[in-house]
């Protein structure tokens, strides 16, 4: 194992240290290391916290700032955040209107969660999200896991809420978001937790892993790899199947890579992808492509298309200043 670091023990602290270093107009550490906040507070707004397990940057402590989360918790690699951070990270965050908690369908941040949400003394809802069809149930989860179009969620509500949306209009048009969002990924690599010092699972030169989880878990199967055209019509297939009637329908396309896959080949299979949908009747009106929601140093990529309507695709145009995603501003 090869790695950028001082040593197993520290290398997330150093990493928020330089993370915050690095986006100090934008965000501010909490204390010992266990929330990531925004750095100008708006107040009288409902402050929305999302985190999860380190090893999926820019996901979550990437989306803090302006239009999107008033905080992350970063829980150790691929390890769930634990209660006290969330409870301290609302703390600090809420200022009067509530708190929403952006959750990843995972067994460990689901129960955190909801462990903070019962002892937090101030209003707190939460939004789960589940958009991967690839598997119904997986190591980590009890029903759909939460990926790549979390981003989205988070996205979307992050302009509501700074728009000064109530928490429970919130709540409502997060699980909308969530429920016309679906994602599926491909692994041609496993990737290489620090604290193991070997790859999560072994995979030949000739396989893939058709519906892999962000933190490794096994897909729908392993296979012979193909090309990218046939890679991209099974994943195009599946969202749109589960999604049921995509024609006429206007949709965000964003092609994830899980972190150690090349632009030139993710943009390869955003076109691949937008020609499939399309051919479905789907109108592509909004596109993301690069390194959003990564899986450490894991070679492949997720496809993920997030059905739109008028407001939905307003709130996703407004403006939105964060160390991972910025636009309008």
């Amino acid at each position: 194992m090869k790695k950028l670091m001082n040593g197993v023990e520290t290398i997330l602290t150093e990493s928020l240290d330089g993370f915050a270093a690095a986006h100090a107009d934008i965000v501010a550490l909490g204390g010992g290391h266990k929330f990531v906040r925004r750095r100008t507070l708006k107040r009288g707004k409902v402050a929305l916290i999302s985190g999860g397990g380190s090893g999926h940057e820019p996901l979550h402590a990437g989306f803090v700032g302006l239009g999107m989360l008033d905080a992350a918790c970063p829980g150790q690699v691929f390890t769930s955040p634990t209660p006290d951070q969330m409870l301290e990270a609302a703390a600090e965050v809420d200022s009067g209107a509530g708190v929403l908690f952006i959750v990843k369908n995972y067994e460990g941040d689901v129960m955190n969660f909801d462990m903070a949400a019962e002892m937090a003394e101030g209003k707190v809802e939460k939004v789960i999200t589940n958009d991967d069809v690839a598997v119904e149930d997986s190591t980590y989860t009890t029903g759909r896991r939460g990926v790549a179009g979390t981003l989205v969620v988070e996205k979307i509500l992050g302009a509501a809420a700074e728009e000064g949306m109530d928490l429970i209009a919130l709540k409502a048009l997060g699980e909308a978001v969530n429920a016309s969002t679906r994602s599926m990924g491909v692994a041609l690599t496993s990737c290489t937790v620090p604290a193991a010092g070997k790859p999560t699972f072994e995979i030949g030169d000739g396989e893939m892993e058709f519906g892999v989880g962000i933190h490794g878990e096994p897909g729908r199967r392993r296979d012979a790899l193909r090309s990218a055209e046939e890679i991209a019509a099974e994943v195009c297939e599946a969202i749109a199947g589960d999604l049921g009637t995509v024609s006429g329908k206007q949709a965000l396309l964003l092609v994830n890579g899980f972190g150690g896959t090349p632009l030139m080949e993710l943009y390869l299979m955003y076109n691949s992808a937008r020609t499939l949908f399309e051919r479905r009747g789907v109108s592509v009106v909004r596109s993301l492509v690069g390194n959003y929601v990564t899986s450490l140093d894991m070679a492949g990529c997720s496809i993920t298309l997030s059905l739109l309507d008028e407001r939905s695709r307003r709130l996703w145009d407004a403006p939105v200043h964060t160390p991972g995603l910025r636009w309008g501003v």
